[in-house]
């Protein structure tokens, strides 16, 4: 498993400058070799092969967050489509359940109203006798 560096931006671009200006401190001693006249040009080379080789490190290391931002992303929106779903369900569920309640409740009513006519009837035949 490969560990992830996790900079923040701050640091991300603090690291970038800090490659360019050794980058430009490099090519500043190349330049001053050359203009010396010193026939350095194998230091030139070294130097210019040594800052490609950084270069495409870094581009590998970018396109590699770039792809596990991707992987995220995706599971991500994964975990969401799968809570959006679940919430349909259970707002479904809660119709329903309102609705049986609401049915229970009416028939409820309609018994209690039931069982008080009958009590009424009772006690005026009690009444009457």
């Amino acid at each position: 498993m490969t560990m992830v560096l996790q900079l923040s931006y701050r640091e991300y671009i603090q690291y970038k400058m800090a490659i360019f200006s050794r980058w430009e401190n490099e090519k500043k001693n190349a330049a001053a070799a050359a203009a010396a006249g010193t026939g350095k040009e194998e230091e030139i080379q070294v130097v210019l092969k040594k800052r490609n080789e950084e270069l495409e490190r870094a581009l590998r290391e970018s396109r590699e967050r770039e792809e596990q931002m991707r992987v995220e992303l995706q599971r991500a929106f994964e975990r969401l489509r799968v809570a959006e779903e679940a919430e349909e369900r259970l707002c479904s569920q809660l119709g329903e359940l309102e609705a049986e309640a609401v049915t229970q409740a009416r028939e409820y009513h309609a018994r209690i109203i039931s069982l008080m006519d009958q009590l009424l009837q009772a006690n005026h035949l009690t009444q009457r006798s």
